[in-house]
C-alpha cells in the first residue's frame, strides 16, 4: 500500500503549508511514483548528487507527459511541466529538497494517526538507499578511470608531491580524504563498496530471518535473484577497484597497497561466503530413518565458479548446537571434525543452470539413519536438544583462481525417534523460530519474552496451520493469558507488561490438568485444520472462552441458545454450550461432552447441531439454519443406485434420549427375532431336554435311536476340568448324549414350537453346529445326523450357559448352586 493511498483520505487541514511550492494536484498525479524515487538519499551537492538529481527532474518530466497523453486535464498537466522545466532545471537539488520535506511531512502524520507505517515501506526505503549507493559506487569507479588516465600523463615530481599529500590527509582524524586526486577517490571508493557490502550483509541475514520466521507461518519472498543481482553488482565493482589499485600500486606505496588490497579480499570472501545459504530447509523436527529433501544456493555460483574437470560435491553433515557454535565463531571457514548423525545420501553436485543462471546443489533424497545425543543441560529434555545441517564445499573462484571452504548452516533441527515427541519437539522449533535474534550465536534464544509478543507468535501459527485470514481477537488473547498465567481474576489490561518463559509454555504442567499450554494449543489446532477450518472462517466459533464465562454469557440469554468452544480439559476436543430453561422459571447452562477429529470425521460438527432439537440460536441470537446451513451435508433419502436403502447416523444427548424412550420392560422385541421361553428344569431331565429348550427348530430324522455316553479320551480330565468328580452320578446325569439311529426320538423334542411363548427370558445365542455343549459348557462332538438339522448357528459362551442354568432354576423354584460353585462332593448340594 502506497503511502499516498492512505494520506489523500486524510483531512487537508492537516497538510496546511505543505503543498506551496508543489501543488497537491501534481503531488496527486505523480502519486506512487514519487514515493519509489530515492529522494531522500541524496544529502551532498557534490558532482554524483547534482546529476542524480537532475536525472530525477527529467525522469518526473516525462512521467508527466506520459499522464498528458491519456489524462482529461491535459492542459493543467503541461503547465505543471512548464513550470518544473522553468522552476528546477537551472537547480535540481532544490526540487530533492522540496519533495524530500512534502514526504518527510506526510510520513509525520500518518505515524501521529496510525503509529506506524506501511509494511513495505521500509524494504522500500533500503532497497531505493542501496540502488542509489550502488550508483554513486558506479559513478566513482567512472571518475578514477578518468583520472587514472590524466595520472599517468603526470611527471615524476608531480606524483611524488600528490603522494605526500596522501599520506598527510590519512592522519585526519575524520578518516575522510581531501580534494579530487586519484589516491584519495580510490581510498573513497573503497570505504563505499565496504559500506554496500554491509547492506548487502544485512540484507541476507534478514532473508534468512524471513526464511525462519516462515517456519512458523509468516509471508516469505523466496525470490533470491534480486539478492544474487546485488552481489553481481559488487563483485564486479570490486575487479574493477582491484584493477584500478594494482594499476597505480607504485604510486600509493607499498604499505596503503597491500592494505586497499588487504580491504578488497575481505569484501570478497565476505561476499562469497555469505552467498552461500540454504535455499530450502530441511525439516526442523527430523525423524530418524525418515527421507527428507532440502538444497542450497550459490548466488555467486554463475559468476565466479570457474570450469573444473571434477564437479564440486556439496556434504552434508549433523552438528551439535556445541559443534555449530564453534563454527559460527571461527567464522565457518574451519572444516568440520566429525559428524554428530549419520546421513545417507549426503553428497551432491554443486550445478549450474545457465537457463536460469543459478547454482544449486538439492539433496533429494536423505535419510538420517541414527543420531549421537551429547550430554543435555540441567532438566534439558530429549525435544529441547537442537541440532543443524552443515553443508559444506570446497571450490576455487575468480580469474585467480581463489580457494574457498563454504559453509551453510540449517535452522534449528530438533531429531525425534517417535511420533509422540513431535509435539515437543514441534514447541521448541516454534520458540527458536519466533524469539531468535537477527544475527545470534548458535541456538541461543531468549527463555523469556513479552506476552505481547507470544500473542503474535500464538496467532501466526494458528492463520498458518488452519490456513484461514481470520486470526485471534482480543478476547481471545485474553483467554490464553488466563490459562497460561493460571489468573482467572485479573483484567486484559494487567497482562500487557507480562512476560511469559519457556517453561510456562512447554514445561509446566497447567493447574489441575495432564498436559502443558502449548500441547493443549497445538491440539486445538489439529482439531481447527481438520475438521473445523470452515466454521472458525465464517466465525461460527467463539473456541477460545472458559466455562464460567460461558455461563454468564448465556444466562440472561432464551432457551436453545448455544455457542461453540475449545474444551479446557481435553486436548483436541469441542464442545456445545447451551441454555435449559425449566418450567419454574430455572436456568441451567449445559456443556455436552467435547468432540475429537474421530467424532468430527465420524458425523460433522453442523450435522450433529442440526441433530439437536433444543439447539435454536447461535449466540447472540442467530437462527442455527440460518447460520450453519451452509455446513449441513445433504441427507440421502431413499434408495442408493445400487437399490439399497439409504441409513444415517444421528446425534442425541443422554438426556433427550431418556426422554423419548419408552421403559426398558415395554419395549417390544422385533418382529424379526425368535424368542423362546425357557420350560422348568430339575435335576432329573436329561441333557436331552436341554437341548429341546436351546434348538427348538432341530429336526432330528425319524429313526430309532440309542443312548450311549460319548467317547472322551479321558473321562476323567474332561470332568475334573469342571471341578466334578468323575464317579458323581450327576456327572453321568448331565453329561451330553450321542444319538444314534437305534436310539429312541427324545420325548417332546417334535412338539416344540418355534412361536414365542409366555414367560419372557433374555435372547440366547443358538448353538454351533460342530458341537454339542455340556451344562458347563465343555465342548463335545456332534454326530453328522444333528449337524443337518442345526443350519449355521453361533456357539454361546461358558457363561451364558452357566446363567441360563441359573434362571431356569429359579423359575421352577429350586435352590440354585452357590455363586461362584466348587463342585466337590456332590452330596455336599442336596438340591441337586
Amino acid at each position: 500500500m502506497s503511502l499516498w493511498s492512505l494520506v489523500s483520505h486524510m483531512p487537508p487541514e492537516q497538510f496546511s503549508g505543505l503543498f506551496g511550492e508543489f501543488p497537491c494536484d501534481l503531488r496527486s498525479l505523480l502519486a506512487d511514483w514519487l514515493e519509489n524515487q530515492p529522494w531522500e538519499f541524496i544529502t551532498g551537492a557534490d558532482s554524483f548528487c547534482t546529476n542524480a538529481a537532475g536525472a530525477l527532474l527529467s525522469a518526473m518530466v516525462e512521467k508527466l507527459r506520459s499522464l498528458a497523453s491519456s489524462n482529461e486535464q491535459q492542459c493543467q498537466v503541461l503547465q505543471h511541466i512548464g513550470n518544473l522545466e522553468n522552476t528546477y532545471r537551472r537547480d535540481p537539488l532544490r526540487l530533492v529538497a522540496v519533495v524530500k520535506r512534502i514526504l518527510e511531512g506526510e510520513r509525520a502524520a500518518l505515524l501521529k494517526r496510525d503509529r506506524h507505517l506501511p509494511l513495505n515501506f521500509h524494504r522500500r526505503q533500503e532497497e531505493l538507499k542501496f540502488g542509489l549507493d550502488l550508483q554513486r559506487l558506479q559513478h566513482r569507479v567512472g571518475e578514477i578511470q578518468a583520472l587514472q588516465e590524466g595520472w599517468k600523463q603526470m611527471g615524476e615530481g608531480t606524483r611524488a608531491c600528490r603522494q605526500t599529500k596522501l599520506q598527510e590527509s590519512q592522519l585526519k582524524t575524520d578518516g575522510k580524504l581531501q580534494g579530487n586526486d586519484l589516491p584519495s577517490l580510490i581510498l573513497e571508493a573503497v570505504k563505499e563498496l565496504e559500506g554496500a557490502k554491509l547492506q548487502v550483509l544485512k540484507r541476507l541475514h534478514i532473508w534468512k530471518r524471513q526464511q525462519q520466521l516462515a517456519g512458523n507461518g509468516a509471508v516469505f519472498e523466496e525470490n533470491l535473484a534480486p539478492l544474487q543481482k546485488r552481489c553481481e553488482n559488487l563483485v564486479d565493482i570490486y575487479f574493477q577497484l582491484q584493477q584500478q589499485v594494482v594499476a597505480v600500486g607504485g604510486e600509493l606505496g607499498s604499505d596503503l597497497l597491500s592494505r586497499l588490497l588487504e580491504r578488497l579480499n575481505t569484501v570478497l570472501s565476505a561476499l562469497v561466503e555469505s552467498s552461500f545459504l540454504v535455499e530450502k530447509q530441511p525439516p526442523q523436527v527430523l525423524k530418524t530413518q525418515t527421507k527428507f529433501q532440502a538444497s542450497v544456493r550459490f548466488l555467486l555460483g554463475p559468476r565466479l565458479l570457474q570450469a573444473s574437470a571434477k564437479p564440486y560435491v556439496v556434504k552434508a553433515d549433523m552438528v551439535t548446537e556445541k559443534q555449530a557454535r564453534e563454527l559460527a565463531l571461527g567464522g565457518y571457514g574451519t572444516p568440520l571434525s566429525e559428524s554428530t548423525g549419520e546421513i545417507v545420501h549426503n553428497t551432491v553436485a554443486l550445478e549450474i543452470n545457465s537457463t536460469s543462471a543459478t547454482s544449486c546443489a538439492t539433496f533429494k533424497n536423505m535419510l538420517l539413519k541414527k543420531i549421537k545425543r551429547c550430554e543435555r543441560k540441567g532438566s534439558e529434555s530429549v525435544t529441547e536438544e537442537k541440532c543443524a545441517v552443515l553443508f559444506s564445499t570446497d571450490v576455487t573462484l575468480g580469474p585467480g583462481n581463489l580457494p574457498f571452504h563454504l559453509q551453510a548452516l540449517s535452522l534449528p533441527i530438533v531429531v525425534i525417534v517417535h511420533g509422540n515427541q513431535d509435539n515437543n519437539a514441534k514447541a521448541t522449533v516454534l520458540w527458536d523460530n519466533a524469539f531468535s535474534e537477527l544475527e545470534r550465536v548458535p541456538f541461543v534464544v531468549a527463555e523469556r519474552v513479552p506476552w505481547e509478543k507470544m500473542c503474535e507468535t500464538l496467532n501466526l501459527r494458528f492463520m498458518a496451520e488452519v490456513q484461514t485470514s481470520k486470526g485471534l481477537l482480543p478476547e481471545h488473547y485474553f483467554f490464553l493469558a488466563q490459562k497460561i498465567f493460571n489468573n482467572s481474576s485479573a483484567s486484559p489490561e494487567d497482562f500487557h507488561n507480562r512476560s511469559v518463559s519457556w517453561a510456562q509454555f512447554n514445561k509446566e504442567i497447567l493447574p489441575g490438568r495432564g498436559f502443558t499450554f502449548w500441547q493443549w494449543f497445538d491440539g486445538v489446532l489439529d482439531l481447527t485444520k481438520r475438521c473445523l477450518k470452515s466454521y472458525w472462517s465464517d466465525r461460527l466459533i467463539i473456541g477460545f472462552i472458559s466455562k464460567q464465562y460461558v455461563s454468564k454469557l448465556l444466562g440472561p440469554k432464551p432457551h436453545g441458545t448455544f455457542l461453540l468452544r475449545f474444551s479446557d480439559s481435553e486436548i483436541g476436543g469441542i464442545t456445545i454450550a447451551h441454555v435449559i430453561r425449566g418450567q419454574d422459571g430455572s436456568i441451567q447452562v449445559e456443556n455436552i461432552q467435547p468432540f475429537s477429529a474421530k467424532d468430527l470425521h465420524i458425523r460433522s460438527l453442523g450435522d450433529r447441531i442440526r441433530d439437536l432439537a433444543q439447539l435454536r440460536n447461535l449466540y447472540p441470537d442467530k437462527p442455527k439454519d440460518q447460520a450453519f446451513g451452509s455446513h449441513y451435508n445433504k441427507e440421502q433419502m431413499g434408495k442408493d443406485g445400487r437399490g439399497y436403502v439409504s441409513t444415517a447416523i444421528k446425534m442425541t444427548v443422554e438426556s433427550e434420549r431418556d426422554q423419548k424412550l419408552p421403559p426398558q420392560e415395554s419395549v417390544p422385541a422385533p418382529a424379526s427375532a425368535n424368542m423362546y421361553s425357557l420350560p422348568g428344569l430339575t435335576p432329573e431331565q436329561p441333557m436331552d431336554h436341554l437341548c429341546q429348550v436351546l434348538a427348538p427348530d432341530m429336526r432330528p430324522p425319524a429313526f430309532p435311536a440309542q443312548r450311549v455316553l460319548p467317547q472322551f479320551h479321558a473321562p476323567e480330565e474332561a470332568s475334573m476340568s469342571m471341578g466334578i468328580p468323575s464317579a458323581s452320578p450327576f456327572h453321568r446325569d448331565l453329561l451330553p448324549y450321542r444319538y444314534l439311529p437305534e436310539d429312541p426320538l427324545p420325548l417332546g423334542l417334535e412338539d416344540l414350537s418355534p412361536h414365542p411363548m409366555d414367560e419372557e427370558m433374555p435372547e440366547i445365542a443358538p448353538f454351533s453346529p460342530a458341537s454339542h455343549v455340556s451344562a458347563f459348557g465343555a465342548l463335545l462332538p456332534a454326530p453328522p445326523q444333528l449337524l443337518a438339522g442345526l443350519g449355521t448357528v453361533d456357539l454361546p459362551s461358558e457363561d451364558e450357559l452357566t446363567q441360563l442354568l441359573y434362571e431356569a432354576q429359579m423359575e421352577e423354584g429350586l435352590q440354585p448352586p452357590p455363586q461362584p460353585c466348587s463342585y466337590g462332593d456332590p452330596m455336599a448340594n442336596p438340591s441337586w
